[in-house]
């Protein structure tokens, strides 16, 4: 039998609907009546259609019950945890780097108190949460101690974490679980809970929010050759999969982001289509979190323009996936991001 997947398209975002569509017949994400839709995708792995709200009702019976049963989740309020709170959109989560080695801080933060300052810095400017990693991910990196990769970041979070809400980047089960010891409020697992098979009764013992990240290989070899039958539906069947999973082991919580992994084991192709179509992952429940900050995809599409920081490529992607009504955005500037957002949506009100 063939699979459909619904994705909520044509935006509205504030009044900038008021010219494209009448808000009142759109569907609000999350019961959230900053952003809507108009319009649904109907994807399959062999078709794709478009059609407007008010022409489900011309479906076929089966069809029609599967796309409203999708746009009863997609309606569905998310429950806040984590001091994110999924009334508003985007919540930023920003990006600290203990390490000598990740792909665009390495070394920056990592000595006596600059890690410590730096999470105060983020939460000035405006954070919502923060993402601590002892252990770099970037493509071609390897696995390092668990050892080493506590004693980098023990003192910060320890030092922050009562007055922070802090998120731990870690793909290692002893990290994990001396992190919520310390206080750490979410579980950041890039590897979507593959590298570390004792991970999942860490998150059923402590019953911690986590994200599940979609990655292909390991970053030591994530960027030889990614490929996909299809991106976007292989990795929506990824987290249909990896929920069952969740469930099946006794986590009956929904304190859980879902992240699709922009450059985790993906190719330019596979970046941008998952960014542009982003939305389709609503259906399942939900929240969504991206990663777009100074990635790789925005030096490969701006070229010759391409800056170390690439904040231009970061901020321009980020508002088109606030726009995609994406929940989290995770970032290393986030008071430039936050300055972009606040202006973007003051316009819009004109």
């Amino acid at each position: 039998m063939k699979k459909y997947y619904t994705r909520v398209c044509n935006f509205a975002y504030g009044k900038l609907s008021v010219k494209l569509v009448n808000q009142k017949k759109n569907l609000p994400l999350n019961k959230n009546k900053e952003i809507s839709f108009s319009q649904i995708e109907i994807i399959s792995r062999s078709s794709t259609k478009i059609i407007n709200l008010k022409d489900i009702k011309k479906l076929s019976t089966l069809l029609r019950k599967k796309v409203n049963k999708d746009l009863k989740i997609i309606v569905k309020k998310n429950n806040n945890f984590s001091n994110l709170n999924f009334k508003k959109i985007p919540n930023v989560m920003g990006v600290l780097n203990l390490t000598p080695d990740s792909f665009s801080d390495g070394g920056k933060f990592n000595k006596k108190k600059e890690g410590e300052n730096r999470a105060f810095n983020l939460l000035k400017f405006g954070a919502d949460i923060v993402d601590v990693g002892g252990e770099s991910t970037r493509p071609g990196s390897k696995a390092i101690s668990n050892k080493k990769e506590w004693e980098r970041i023990e003192s910060t979070i320890k030092k922050t974490s009562k007055k922070i809400s802090l998120s731990l980047d870690t793909r290692k089960s002893e990290i994990m679980e001396k992190g919520i010891k310390a206080g750490i409020k979410l579980i950041n697992d890039v590897s979507g809970l593959n590298y570390d098979l004792k991970t999942i009764n860490i998150l059923k013992k402590y019953k911690t929010p986590f994200v599940i990240q979609h990655s292909q290989g390991t970053p030591e070899n994530m960027q030889n050759n990614p490929t996909y039958k299809n991106e976007l539906l292989d990795i929506y069947d990824f987290f249909e999969e990896k929920i069952k999973f969740v469930r099946s082991n006794g986590i009956k919580h929904n304190n859980i982001i879902i992240d699709p992994g922009i450059g985790f084991g993906k190719n330019l192709k596979h970046n941008i289509n998952i960014i542009r179509k982003v939305s389709i992952f609503h259906t399942l429940g939900f929240p969504i979190l991206l990663g777009l900050s100074r990635k790789k995809f925005i030096k490969d599409l701006s070229g010759k323009n391409d800056t170390k920081e690439r904040l231009g490529g970061t901020v321009a992607s980020s508002l088109f996936s606030m726009m995609q009504g994406v929940q989290i955005l995770r970032i290393h500037d986030v008071n430039e991001l936050i300055q972009s957002i606040k202006i973007f949506k003051e316009l819009i009100k004109r």
